[in-house]
């Protein structure tokens, strides 16, 4: 009997929404896309957009920004991080987090990863304290959230400043907290794949008005700070918006007008993803010869992807499963291979920053496979897909054994 295929697109994205289009097409034809051109009486897309993204994080402060990539390096900026200063982050992330560290001037101080991909604690406590890093840039990569509370002990303990990366995990929640409302800045991404899609774009949220406001001035506000549409009071910019270089980085009406309507839909849109990831992973665990990183009982993840690994597989046994995946219609991406490809690579093709010995977090890499589920994607397709990806491992171990 032939072997099942699957014929779906992994890159697909469902289309705009029709309200979203609708609202993205008035802003054209009022050509008023730039962030502060407004009419008077009129409170542009980019402010509305950062109120109600903040009411919907509930965040005291929200600026969104020109992508996810360009608010990381915002917020290293505004608490401070300059020239020479080291960052701990994770080792296991992708290339827009250690490139924002290295884009302020600082060097990153890569972190080791535990089997179920998120940070180590121990060694984040051993590096910042041999380190001298003062702050903490930490990626929930593909989502995977380590118990917050502890890594919150650790920060205070080792006197570290926590930035978070939530592009991955806009939505998702520790004890009923929301990603991103942890340390003194939460970054999250509106890149296509991920939650909300504006081509690109992303938010900064915080509670600190003296970060955020930083972070306004930053982001090209010249002297209009008081159209944004989360922002601290004008106390807040008396001495800042003389102090801090204008990066032009805010995101425009028109990128702003198609979020607005999405963003209403997102709490639905994350229970669809879960009922994908949740099929797929119930597939994916029944087969012995895959390991998949276990959730603590409090976090609760947004399935847009999802991770596993093959133990004892090497280079020649990961391409021919990537192989015979791709022959069934399954694409998948591996961490482990000596080359970036596409958006996947490890710390070992970052060469602007020093090299540094990683040996648990390379293990896990050389093991993991990583796979996007997009909403184009049915609850059966993805346990078709699930079947086709347990049916191949296995196949594959039983011909090396």
């Amino acid at each position: 009997m032939e072997a099942r295929k699957f014929t779906g697109n992994f890159t697909q994205q469902e289309p705009i929404p029709e309200d979203a289009i609708a609202a993205a097409v008035e802003v054209m034809r009022s050509g008023r896309l730039h962030r502060y051109n407004a009419v008077p009486g009129e409170v542009p897309e980019a402010a509305l957009l950062e109120r109600e993204y903040a009411d919907w994080q509930g965040a005291g402060f929200c600026l969104a920004t020109a992508s996810g990539g360009t608010a990381l390096q915002i917020a290293l900026r505004a608490a401070g991080v300059g020239p020479g200063d080291r960052v701990l982050t994770n080792a296991f992330t992708l290339a827009p987090v250690p490139g924002a560290i290295h884009g302020v001037g600082a060097e990153p101080v890569l972190v080791e990863i535990t089997g179920d991909l998120v940070i180590d604690l121990d060694d984040l406590a051993t590096k910042a304290r041999a380190s001298g890093a003062q702050v903490l840039m930490l990626s929930l990569m593909r989502g995977h959230m380590p118990d917050m509370d502890r890594v919150m002990q650790v920060a205070t303990d080792c006197g570290l400043t926590v930035i978070e990366d939530c592009a991955h995990t806009m939505g998702a929640r520790w004890n009923g907290r929301l990603s991103g409302s942890f340390g003194a800045a939460g970054c999250f991404s509106t890149q296509t794949y991920k939650h909300i899609n504006s081509g690109e774009g992303g938010f900064l949220v915080s509670e600190d008005a003296e970060i955020m406001a930083r972070a306004i001035v930053m982001s090209g506000s010249y002297m209009l700070y008081d159209r944004h549409g989360a922002a601290p009071g004008p106390e807040a910019f008396a001495e800042i918006r003389y102090q801090v270089p204008n990066l032009s980085a805010r995101m425009d009406n028109l990128r702003a007008a198609m979020l607005r309507p999405q963003l209403r839909r997102l709490d639905e849109n994350i229970a669809r993803w879960n009922r994908r990831c949740g099929a797929l992973e119930e597939v994916l665990r029944a087969c012995p010869v895959l390991r998949l990183p276990d959730r603590p009982a409090g976090a609760l993840r947004v399935g847009s992807s999802i991770q596993f690994r093959l133990p004892g597989i090497d280079a020649d046994g990961a391409g021919r499963f990537l192989s015979a995946c791709a022959g069934r219609g399954v694409e998948l991406k591996w961490f482990g291979g000596a080359e970036p490809a596409g958006y996947t690579s490890s710390h070992h093709s970052w060469r602007y920053m020093r090299a540094q010995s990683l040996p648990r977090t390379d293990a896990i890499l050389a093991e993991l496979f990583d796979m996007r589920i997009p909403l184009t994607f049915s609850v059966d397709d993805c346990r078709l897909i699930g079947a086709i990806i347990a049916e191949e491992a296995s196949a594959l171990t039983e011909s090396a054994n």
